[in-house]
């Protein structure tokens, strides 16, 4: 071999070097560790490389079940009946959960996960900001043999944001067929996603720069909400409803039953302070109530000393030693009242 050979071939050798270390410092997708989470987050990070994303596991997640959630029976039977099959494989729909702020949305699907997880069914939580990226998402999950919900919180878009167009193509309009198991889910204080201007009536008027075709503009603002198959609709709670969602999670953190009734009045003005009766307010409420009154609800809940049965005959012939503490009229369970 000439020396200039040699000289080719060593250059040759350090080109592929130095271009699989910069490879290796390109944006790239990790693949996700399936097994150690059944939620996941999908993260996204720019670089001077260019943009990484990546499902990051969530490792500790809210254990709030079905059974906790309460005065919400149609929604919960409506989302419920729709992931049950979703997860046994038969058809079910893209879900979006509309209305009153604190009452239950979020919780609803966090509460089927837990419900079905142990069946295949997956979470992947995406910001509206990462909307762009679902086609990828879609992509990555779409060879899994688990279920996987997409879900968005807090959803709803101004004008011009680019997540509001690539949420309507995944939802239906991609010329790719829909993945069979993924669905979304998405939760929102408005019905149709973006707001509505009192101007935009206005300029329904055939005037002479005006729009030639101004009902297009709100057949475009509503056209995303129509993309989902199913509408549930959250409703403002009444004072027994709150009161009753209090109450659950006052037992929840402990109190008895007495406890319970003693914090009704506080409860009352706790969502008076707040303007606001909801699921949300009636779980600060619970609390904030058990954190303050934590003492008196241990001393509560304490298991009675005990102490050798006596049969009631041999109680009533025999005196009673004066060292001996007087329990007989102590409750020996939370909730016994006294004799």
């Amino acid at each position: 071999m000439s020396l200039d050979d040699a000289l080719l071939t060593r250059l040759a050798e350090r080109a592929e070097t130095l271009l699989a270390r910069i490879e290796s410092l390109l944006p790239q997708t990790p693949e996700p560790d399936w097994d150690s989470a059944v939620a996941f987050r999908w993260r996204s990070r720019s670089s001077a490389l260019g943009a990484q994303s990546w499902l990051a596991p969530v490792r500790h997640r809210g254990m709030i079940s079905l059974d906790d959630l309460h005065n919400i029976d149609e929604a919960k039977r409506l989302i419920e009946r729709n992931t049950r099959q979703f997860v046994a494989g038969r058809p079910a729909n893209n879900v979006l959960l509309t209305g009153s702020r604190g009452t239950g949305k979020s919780s609803l699907i966090k509460a089927c996960l837990n419900a079905y997880a142990s069946r295949g069914l997956r979470l992947i939580e995406v910001d509206k900001t990462d909307l762009v990226d679902l086609p990828d998402i879609v992509e990555l999950v779409a060879d899994r043999p688990e279920r996987f919900i997409v879900y968005c919180d807090d959803l709803s878009f101004e004008e011009g944001e680019p997540g509001y167009k690539a949420l309507k193509v995944a939802l239906d309009g991609s010329i790719a067929a829909a993945s069979d198991n993924v669905l979304i889910y998405a939760t929102s204080n408005r019905r149709h996603l973006m707001p509505e201007k009192m101007s935009e009536n206005l300029a329904a008027k055939y005037t002479e720069d005006g729009e030639i075709h101004p009902g297009e503009t709100s057949e475009e603002k509503i056209s995303l909400s129509e993309r989902f198959g199913l509408w549930v609709a959250f409703y403002p709670f009444r004072q027994d409803d709150y009161l009753a969602v209090a109450a659950h999670w006052l037992g929840h953190f402990g109190c008895t039953a007495a406890q319970i009734e003693s914090a009704r009045g506080d409860a009352l003005r706790w969502a008076l302070e707040r303007g606001s009766r909801s699921g949300r307010v009636a779980w600060q409420f619970a609390r904030d109530w058990a954190g303050s009154h934590a003492k008196q609800i241990r001393q509560a809940t304490a298991p009675a000393a005990s102490k050798p049965k006596r049969s009631k005959t041999a109680e009533t012939a025999a005196p009673k030693n004066a060292l001996e503490p007087a329990v007989a009229g102590i409750p020996n369970s939370i909730g016994q009242r006294r004799r």
